[in-house]
């Protein structure tokens, strides 16, 4: 089994719980709005880390990273962007078997045509009365499992 901490929208802020709750994880995916690049050096001290541009990254080697990217891990195609309304694609027909975004901090799971859409939501600086949440994803022979965790803070 490969496990996949799935993250969005930190906004500059890597919460110590998070850090620690996401030890031993295969990879990392960021989806956007990192904030500060010592967050993306934090995390590839856990594991490799895939991530994309959110529309805060506009500064320094935030601006580099691409707007979205394909993770190919675990013989999945995982397709990664911030805001969901800028996808383009019919992800079934492009074989995708999961689509991770951000960008609304509110978290969410969703399948369409047998495509997984996962939002973590958001584990950075609490807005508005959303919830303080991120994901784990979980990568079998058969299937792909993931999983909603809130934090309280």
């Amino acid at each position: 089994m490969t496990t996949i901490a799935v993250l969005s929208d930190t906004h500059g802020l890597l919460r110590p719980e998070i850090t620690t709750a996401i030890k031993g994880v295969d990879h990392i995916i960021h989806a956007g709005d990192l904030g500060k690049i010592e967050i993306l050096d934090e995390l590839q001290r856990i594991a490799p880390v895939s991530i994309v541009r959110g529309n805060i990254d506009s500064e320094g080697e935030a601006a580099t990273f691409p707007h979205n990217t394909v993770l190919e891990i675990a013989g999945q195609q995982i397709y990664i962007l911030h805001d969901i309304a800028d996808l383009n694609l019919d992800c079934r027909a492009a074989g995708f078997a999961a689509v991770i975004y951000g960008h609304s901090h509110q978290p969410e799971i969703k399948y369409k045509d047998n495509v997984l859409y996962l939002n973590p939501g958001s584990i950075g600086p609490r807005r508005f009365d959303l919830p303080l949440s991120y994901a784990m994803l979980r990568i079998t022979r058969k299937a792909l499992i993931p999983e909603l965790i809130e934090i309280s803070n």
